[in-house]
């Protein structure tokens, strides 16, 4: 599996919650449909302020970002238990959440799902680094490196987490085990 990930960041701040992921309008797109499940990822973090975030996630017209990697705030992903709040950002093509919180659920639904490698950052780096910057995250050693900077930070390792979304989720993961039946 793909372990470090280089690319432009989206920054967001606190406490964005599941309805800026994906608005609840969008909620009948079935994920297990292949059409539908492209189609969320246009709408991913579409229900941002327009006042705050006056670069878009998705471009307008575009089913995928250019941003393979989140920076947020504290507790990320609170609000509603929505599954397709870690689905859309995937089939946007979002890899990573960086964040300094996450909200339980939304974090538990990154993994059962394995869309999304939700990382624990330790520095309040959205005050520091800002939409469009180039980070490199290396899983296996916890880190993000800026590349403008060369300033390395660390966050918390995924232990038993990474497996999990390395199999695509929780049901790969338990089949791939041999926990559940192929």
């Amino acid at each position: 599996m793909q372990s470090v990930f280089t690319g432009p960041i989206y920054v967001v701040r606190d406490n964005i919650d599941t309805d800026q992921i994906i608005s609840a309008q969008y909620l009948n797109l079935v994920p297990t449909i292949p059409e539908e499940y492209e189609k969320l990822g246009s709408f991913a973090l579409a229900g941002l302020p327009d006042s705050l975030y006056k670069t878009r996630f998705v471009k307008e017209g575009q089913l995928d970002t250019d941003y393979p990697i989140v920076l947020a705030g504290r507790n990320f992903g609170c609000g509603s238990s929505r599954e397709h709040a870690p689905i859309a950002l995937g089939s946007a093509k979002c890899r990573i959440i960086l964040a300094e919180s996450f909200a339980r659920i939304f974090f538990r639904n990154c993994v059962a799902t394995g869309e999304l490698y939700p990382c624990e950052i330790a520095d309040r780096l959205c005050d520091v680094l800002k939409t469009g910057d180039i980070v490199t995250v290396d899983l296996d050693a916890a880190t993000v490196t800026a590349k403008e900077t060369g300033k390395v930070y660390s966050f918390k390792p995924l232990g038993d987490v990474r497996p999990v979304v390395d199999a695509g989720g929780l049901f790969n993961y338990a089949r791939k085990t041999g926990m559940i039946p192929a």
